[in-house]
């Protein structure tokens, strides 16, 4: 699921010019043309002049805020329900897995690694002009298998329990349409996901189509070739991979409505971008608002 397409990484290659620019204006005011206007008694500062030096703190402020603590992004598609809707404006940690300098996504400072369970925002390795946001399943050196629906981690199966299906703001009249049409009761199930303690212990709801087959064949086919495709077996009733050093494997909760690491493969980690913890905003539904797991 791409989130704003590539507008987000414009938008920084913007800020970082606009920093470097005004930053570069307010020293040379500072230093020079500060002492040089004094000296010759002129009282006003150019227009120009006084609006580009007079911007930089608004602008450095900005630019440290969105490129090393938090950057909002918004969700344009349904890969990642129930955690979040479609149009969720949610809040992504920058520093979480270590200080990256902003446009080259290159890190400089050591900080934490991404946990399983974690809703992390990445640059899609096919396209890393385009950020994708997904969960994070596996971890360097994880067996991951999916089999009928169900994940199993380094041979310890997660446990599944229902939980009620609750169609978000927007379905409610879609859904009571194609249960006109097709007669049948919404088949979409949603269940409580809870992995072992040796695991991390985690638990959040994913949603499954029990029309769809649990077989990898039947609903995604590999995008071949995609780096370290060696480490992954595919069958009819599933796949098994094994997460290479330096990398990680990322589904979305919409598990069968959901284009990710089963598909285009593992995430490096000079990709990460952040850690996903807060909706702020969705126009549909204000009760969407605050932290999820």
């Amino acid at each position: 699921m791409s989130i704003w397409a590539n507008i987000g990484q414009h938008f920084a290659k913007i800020l970082l010019f606009l920093f470097v620019f005004c930053g570069l204006i307010w020293v040379i005011d500072k230093l020079f043309l500060a002492k040089r206007h004094r000296a010759l008694g002129i009282q006003k500062r150019p227009i120009w002049l006084e609006f580009t030096a007079d911007l930089f703190p608004i602008i450095a402020f900005i630019f440290v805020l969105r490129s090393f603590l938090f950057e909002p992004f918004k969700i344009p598609s349904g890969s990642m329900i129930p955690t979040l809707q479609i149009g969720d404006f949610i809040l992504v940690n920058k520093f979480t897995y270590g200080v990256r300098f902003p446009v080259v996504n290159k890190k400089i400072i050591e900080v934490g690694e991404p946990k399983r369970g974690d809703v992390v925002v990445f640059r899609y390795p096919v396209d890393e002009s385009v950020d994708y946001i997904k969960r994070v399943v596996g971890v360097p050196g994880d067996v991951v298998e999916y089999r009928d629906k169900r994940l199993t981690v380094n041979g310890m199966a997660l446990t599944y329990q229902s939980v009620p299906y609750v169609a978000p703001v927007g379905e409610i009249e879609q859904t009571q349409l194609i249960q006109q049409f097709t007669q049948k009761p919404l088949q979409a199930t949603q269940w409580l996901e809870t992995s072992p303690m040796s695991l991390g212990g985690t638990a959040h709801t994913i949603e499954n189509d029990p029309q769809r087959s649990g077989g990898f064949a039947s609903n995604f086919y590999p995008e071949p070739p995609f780096e370290n495709m060696e480490n992954c077996q595919y069958s009819y009733t599933g796949f098994t991979c094994k997460v290479p050093s330096g990398h990680y494997f990322m589904m979305g909760d919409n598990r069968d409505n959901s284009l990710d690491s089963r598909y285009w493969g593992f995430v490096p980690e000079k990709n990460l971008v952040g850690r996903a913890f807060f909706v702020w905003l969705n126009f549909s539904d204000f009760k969407r608002i605050g932290s999820f797991k």
